[in-house]
């Protein structure tokens, strides 16, 4: 069977409710990178019990100025390399590994993001993840033709605004489906 070749870069990958990977059971990914040798992603409503500013307190940033979101959670990004940090945002700066992704999205994984966000002069709209999603050559389409996921662009207000628990459902819904009325088992014999 031939695959799809479209590119999901810069797109939301929204978990169909029949989903069998309990890792991303009605998950909205943002999809940073695709080519041929594969995708990544960030999960971005998926929250941790760990609050942004507890994360700056144990990576020894106490925060000095008071956060714009001081109950915002620290996502769980995905399953691959949970140890490792990312911050999405809005507004570039001037941090040593900050990666410029479409319409002034940046991510950024050095250290010094947080520090900024701990003395007050991060940027405004920002999530951070520990962890990531990441697909290997050829395996993203592979599960779009499964139809494990559907993809719809990106909308910084879900993004950043929005209730985690919304944001897979508001996402569908900018494409006029509500995935509530889906049924796992239409099509199967």
């Amino acid at each position: 069977m031939t695959l799809p070749t479209a590119n999901f870069s810069h797109q939301f990958l929204l978990a169909m409710p029949g989903m069998q990977d309990p890792r991303f059971v009605k998950t909205i990914t943002y999809i940073m990178h695709h080519d041929k040798d594969g995708a990544v992603g960030l999960v971005v409503n998926r929250p941790t019990t760990l609050t942004v500013q507890e994360l700056l307190n144990e990576v020894a940033l106490p925060v000095q100025a008071p956060l714009r979101w001081p109950e915002a959670r620290v996502l769980s990004g995905g399953p691959v390399a949970q140890h490792v940090g990312f911050v999405l945002h809005h507004q570039g700066g001037t941090w040593m590994s900050t990666r410029v992704l479409p319409d002034e999205l940046f991510l950024t994984s050095s250290r010094d993001i947080l520090q900024a966000l701990a003395e007050g002069r991060g940027p405004d709209d920002y999530l951070v993840a520990l962890g990531y999603a990441g697909w290997g050559p050829g395996q993203l389409e592979q599960e779009m033709v499964q139809n494990a996921w559907l993809s719809c662009p990106v909308d910084q207000q879900i993004l950043f605004h929005l209730p985690m628990e919304q944001r897979w459902q508001a996402a569908a819904l900018s494409l006029g489906v509500d995935m509530r009325l889906l049924d796992v088992g239409v099509g199967h014999a």
